[in-house]
């Protein structure tokens, strides 16, 4: 996969969306996988009792999902220099989260060239995560 380069790159330019399957599976390895052992990303019970209708994702896989939503359109000589995001409505086993986003600017600071990505993940109930990804990418090939 060749990476984008700075001069690729237009602000507005939309990025291919990204769908991911949200199941149980995935919300319980991943959880498990960042050592987050909250018992509502993984005790169905539990997550019930406390008021959620089922387990839902973590934070830090919608924060790994966002990165690699600007990482696969950026390729591999992209580096995350900030992801800030806020989550929305959670992200339910069996639903599905699409992640969208548009350049909102670029830019060259300190001899580094920066793109910067406004990102939205919906999934049935609404927006489950908002934000901006700051991402360094190549100058020109």
């Amino acid at each position: 996969m060749q990476s984008l380069r700075f001069t690729d790159i237009t602000e507005g330019q939309a990025l291919p969306p990204l769908d991911i399957d949200v199941s149980t599976t995935l919300i319980v390895a991943t959880a498990l996988a960042s050592r987050d052992y909250q018992n509502v990303h993984h005790d169905r019970d539990q997550a019930i009792e406390l008021g959620s209708k089922d387990i839902f994702m973590n934070i830090l896989t919608t924060n790994g999902f966002v990165g690699r939503f600007v990482t696969d359109w950026t390729g591999p000589e992209a580096v995350l220099k900030r992801v800030n995001i806020r989550l929305g409505v959670p992200n339910y086993a069996g639903d599905k989260m699409t992640l969208t986003g548009a350049v909102s600017a670029k830019r060259v600071e300190n001899n580094e060239c920066l793109v910067d990505i406004d990102v939205v993940g919906k999934n049935s109930l609404g927006n489950h995560v908002s934000g901006q990804v700051v991402v360094s990418v190549p100058a020109s090939a």
